[in-house]
């Protein structure tokens, strides 16, 4: 394969206009032991909100459901206009790794990316997630691509990336380059940059070192750091020495420092991580980093910590033409994601 290439495609950053939510409905009780009963409520109330200003594509596993989701959604003052039940079977809820993500070509049309999906290297029911791009590709507009390297396919989550819509995009060592929960083997850091310039049009990679503790993602960078602007990151930041994190978080900032976009230093945001949360004595990745950004609000994930107060103040502050709506995912984070990880966006 040429290593020199221009690339056809870019990727909008996060906070450029959107046409949908890819949303999946939760069914797999496996991934919430003992707190299950609780989920879809959460569900329901993160579809509602999405609802109140843009269009939710809401996978559930057969039309048998519907009614019941339907009068779940009403009761959280979902606008049921904005949602379009799609039959398609899934595995779990995480449309950010499981969904297609999208792209634009050069003429500014929606082009649909279906990488291969391995249930993160750790789980073993993943076949129909697997299938999710392929199976829905009619509910939208752009033709589906699905990325090859030397004629190998490719898994790339959504969870692993972030972009700022011009140019560059940020990752982690540990998700993509280490050995265990091995993505693609066949895969170095020169091939990803390449992979990353071809299908996101990014010109520079950021390659942050590890992710938080009790990520069963091995490192997604959607708890640790993400775009707010072009040019500034909020990125997660532990005060505490004795914390696991610590160190890690740390090493990710010095990293971020050092980095120049067009001759100038990225702006950095340091956002507190909430106290470690543990449920049934496991650590859960509890981060404010896993937020959405919509066309007229974000959505921000709490614990009920001391530190939700700080970082609503924050991205109040940032985010100042856009609502912020705090969401509690202190159980949904028994799953091991939250907001970000369940959301995939549709650019307009």
């Amino acid at each position: 394969m040429p290593r020199k290439i221009n690339s056809l495609f870019r990727m909008p950053a996060e906070w450029e206009e959107q046409q949908s939510t890819l949303i999946g409905w939760p069914y797999n009780k496996n991934d919430w032991p003992g707190k299950f009963k609780r989920i879809p409520n959460v569900f329901a109330k993160i579809i509602s909100k999405i609802t109140d200003s843009q269009k939710v594509n809401l996978l559930i596993k057969s039309s048998k459901s519907k009614n019941v989701i339907r009068k779940l959604l009403k009761k959280n003052n979902a606008k049921i206009r904005n949602v379009k039940f799609i039959i398609c079977k899934t595995d779990r809820v995480w449309m950010r790794d499981t969904g297609p993500i999208f792209i634009k070509d050069e003429k500014n049309r929606n082009i649909l990316l279906n990488w291969k999906f391995n249930g993160w290297a750790k789980y073993r029911n993943y076949r129909a997630d697997n299938k999710v791009g392929l199976k829905i590709k009619n509910n939208y507009r752009g033709n589906l691509l699905s990325p090859k390297f030397n004629k190998k396919s490719i898994v790339l989550e959504g969870g692993s990336i972030d972009v700022n819509g011009k140019g560059v995009l940020l990752t982690t060592k540990e998700c993509l380059l280490s050995k265990i929960q091995q993505r693609n083997s066949f895969l170095k850091l020169k091939d990803y940059n390449h992979i990353f310039k071809k299908f996101f049009g990014a010109k520079k990679v950021i390659w942050l070192n590890k992710g938080i503790e009790g990520d069963d993602t091995h490192g997604h960078v959607d708890d640790i750091a993400r775009f707010v602007k072009s040019n500034k990151v909020f990125l997660a930041f532990e005060n505490n020495k004795k914390d696991k994190n610590y160190k890690n978080l740390n090493e990710n900032f010095k990293i971020l420092k050092r980095v120049k976009v067009n001759s100038s230093q990225i702006k950095i945001r340091k956002i507190p991580m909430p106290k470690p949360l543990y449920i049934n004595k496991v650590r859960v990745p509890a981060s404010y980093l896993n937020f959405y950004i919509l066309n007229k609000s974000v959505l921000l994930p709490i614990f009920n910590d001391p530190k939700d107060k700080i970082v609503i103040k924050i991205f109040k502050n940032e985010f100042n033409n856009r609502k912020i709506i705090p969401i509690d995912c202190s159980e949904l984070i028994w799953g091991f994601g939250a907001i970000h990880c369940l959301t995939q966006q549709e650019p307009k």
